[in-house]
């Protein structure tokens, strides 16, 4: 609803406006007051009322959004961030009614965000602790003996915790910034090399792995944290591959720009779902077992690392099928 002097776009001429309307209505009370011999005192005391009155009237609008924030902030303190208050006036007090209800949608984004990292994390550590736990109760009562592959599965479920920390860790870190870049000169190609060896460690035997770079390709990033982002592009696109599939990695230097290629055969991304994959906890794979798939941080986590050295990482259709997650490293990034 509008209120008087919203048209206004400043507090002086609100102020002004008040003020002119409580002297003329006070000049004319009393301008009555003489010409009908009305008692002065009588007189002023009226003129005084209806004054109050009319700043009252009019200084509505300046003092309500106030008091709206007031309250809304005292909800919001509470947890409450679906209060918004009203902006229809066009002066400061109205701009930061705006800037108000900004701050209050970010925080309740912030506040969803939250809430939905909490169930995610819970979800993701309780799946493999109850998974060790009820290895660990058959060992100790006896109904499976300590056989090695059983101890295998109980490992892989500990080593399936201490991936999700780390990953969380490193998102707190990300994102807070507290995680500096030690850019240095490196050659591409070794670190390429190393991220998918440690790759064929774990992946089948039949998915193979191949890297094509020049080994003279040369990078001004921070070697750590590219390497980082690779192994986990190569690591999503081994568990993406079908039986007899291969995963590509390929480096290549455009115009000053390094562009880090790793493509594989699978299903690939589903079509609009292209930026959604970054999300943190996300799957495009809805029906992919949180056993099976990974934690669905990794990608969150890249895209952080590849941020934070102005570059860009984007994922497009292979060729003919599957997925390519294309990292670049803008100019000024590579030599």
């Amino acid at each position: 609803m509008k209120r008087p002097l919203d048209f206004l776009p400043s507090i002086k001429l609100k102020l002004g406006a008040i003020i002119v309307g409580a002297v003329g209505v006070a000049v004319v009370v009393i301008s009555l007051g003489v010409k009908y011999d009305v008692w002065p005192y009588l007189t002023v005391a009226l003129a005084g009322v209806l004054a109050i009155a009319m700043v009252q009237l009019l200084a509505r609008g300046m003092v309500s959004p106030l008091r709206e924030m007031s309250l809304a902030a005292r909800q919001m303190a509470r947890g409450d961030y679906q209060r918004r208050v009203t902006a229809t006036s066009r002066d400061e007090v109205g701009d930061l009614a705006r800037a108000f209800n900004a701050m209050a949608a970010e925080l309740a984004e912030v506040d969803r965000v939250r809430r939905d990292l909490v169930a995610n994390v819970s979800h993701e550590l309780r799946t493999p602790i109850t998974a060790l736990r009820a290895g660990l109760e058959n060992l100790v009562d006896g109904v499976a003996p300590p056989d090695p592959q059983a101890l295998r599965v109980m490992l892989g479920q500990v080593e399936r915790l201490g991936r999700l920390v780390t990953q969380l860790l490193d998102l707190s870190k990300l994102e807070s910034g507290a995680v500096p870049l030690n850019r240095q000169r490196f050659t591409v190609r070794p670190m390429l090399d190393q991220a998918v060896n440690e790759a064929k460690l774990h992946a089948p035997e039949t998915v193979s792995l191949e890297v094509d770079a020049d080994r003279a390709l040369l990078a001004d990033a921070d070697p750590e944290r590219v390497h980082q982002v690779v192994a986990n592009l190569v690591e999503n696109a081994v568990r993406h591959s079908p039986a007899g599939g291969t995963v590509r990695v390929r480096a290549r230097r455009e115009g000053g720009v390094v562009h880090i290629e790793v493509s594989d055969e699978g299903p690939g991304v589903p079509a609009g779902e292209e930026e959604r994959i970054f999300e943190r906890f996300y799957r495009a794979d809805a029906s992919r077992s949180r056993t099976g798939g990974g934690s669905g941080l990794g990608l969150a986590i890249a895209r952080w690392i590849v941020d934070m050295h102005g570059g860009e990482i984007r994922a497009a259709a292979g060729n003919p099928t599957g997925c390519r997650m294309i990292v670049t490293l803008p100019t000024g990034a590579a030599a």
